[in-house]
């Protein structure tokens, strides 16, 4: 009876084991969905300011003043430099006198005249000096002028490469202003996607746009693709397109780079979790389920990529059967046992959206 109650176990114990080791190879498996979508495409950008200008000196002579300090905002018209301005105001001072003394030399002929003592064309001589006087006074006013330098726009002063003192040369870059209120993003595309955007203007999307940093953070402003320009770039056949950005936060600034993010929609692609994948040297393999039950790899392209999924090129069709569950522990020509599972029921725990 002890004998009989210990097989019993044994057996039970073996049943047991043999139930596990079923359960352990069976395998989840699914087929490729052919669904309308949308694909994300990053394309490399420069970010540059809405706004930006190299300030230089329009009068030679020392520095006298800087106002302002690298990273200040600054408003428009507010004074930024001031170049010594003595000679420039002594200019003037003489340009008035001769003005004064051109005045006076017309009075002067105009009363002649009257009493024919001088023709009619001494005082247009006069009048012509005068006027040439008053041309040198607003000159000289102009040129002192220019010995304060203002900035034209609101803006961010960029570095100050002189300091108080200096001898300035006329045309001599002071610093850089930029208005990041907001911010451009010029980025390549190429020619066919190019053909793309323009021709299928019903289903290519929103031309709306992300911008991701250098950080991999994504801005939290949405951008606009505004413009396009007018050649191709003859040695990369790519042609540059521009995104509007704003910037209230003055968090982007000129010449940082980042990646623009374009939405494409998709129509009748076909999709593969990404888990279902595995690389070696550099191609890309899924296994598929014969009709016996037996595993093949099979090499596929991909067209491109979405959150946990990827668009196939070639290499499978609708109705092969895929491996999801357990690509790692599986070899090639091995049966398994597996449970089909619904490829729609697939996709929704994955983060895809569609229509």
């Amino acid at each position: 009876m002890l004998t009989s109650v210990c097989t019993l176990l044994y057996l039970a114990s073996c049943t047991n084991k043999k139930v596990e080791k079923e359960e352990e190879t069976k395998y989840s498996v699914t087929t490729p969905l052919r669904i309308d979508t949308f694909s994300n495409k990053e394309y490399v950008s420069q970010i540059k300011s809405f706004r930006n200008i190299e300030i230089r000196a329009q009068e030679k002579g020392y520095l006298q003043n800087i106002y302002v300090d690298e990273g200040e905002h600054v408003k428009a018209g507010q004074l930024l430099f001031k170049i010594m301005p003595k000679m420039f105001e002594a200019e003037l001072l003489k340009a008035q006198s001769e003005t004064k003394a051109s005045q006076i030399e017309l009075e002067n002929s105009k009363t002649l005249a009257d009493k024919n003592i001088v023709s009619k064309n001494e005082v247009a001589m006069a009048q012509a000096k005068l006027d040439g006087a008053k041309a040198e006074v607003a000159m000289a006013r102009l040129h002192l002028s220019f010995t304060e330098i203002r900035a034209p726009f609101d803006g961010t002063i960029d570095r100050i490469p002189k300091k108080v003192g200096s001898l300035i040369d006329e045309g001599e870059l002071l610093t850089s202003l930029s208005d990041n209120s907001q911010m451009f993003a010029y980025f390549n595309v190429s020619e066919p996607e190019y053909l793309s955007y323009q021709t299928d203007v019903k289903d290519r999307g929103s031309n709306k746009v992300s911008l991701v940093l250098a950080n991999n953070e994504v801005f939290k402003y949405k951008g606009e693709v505004q413009t396009v320009e007018s050649e191709f770039d003859s040695e990369t056949g790519n042609i540059a397109f521009r995104a509007k950005f704003p910037n209230s936060d003055r968090l982007l600034r000129n010449g940082e780079t980042g990646k623009i993010q374009m939405t494409f929609p998709v129509r009748n692609a076909l999709i593969i979790p990404q888990k279902a994948t595995y690389e070696v040297q550099d191609k890309l393999y899924v296994f598929v389920i014969n009709k016996n039950g037996v595993v093949k790899a099979r090499n596929i392209t991909i067209n491109s990529e979405i959150p946990d999924l990827y668009i196939v090129g070639s290499g499978l069709s609708e109705n092969d059967r895929i491996l999801i569950e357990g690509v790692q522990k599986v070899k090639e020509d091995d049966k398994i046992k597996y449970d089909f599972v619904n490829p729609r029921a697939v996709i929704s725990h994955l983060r895809l959206t569609a229509e």
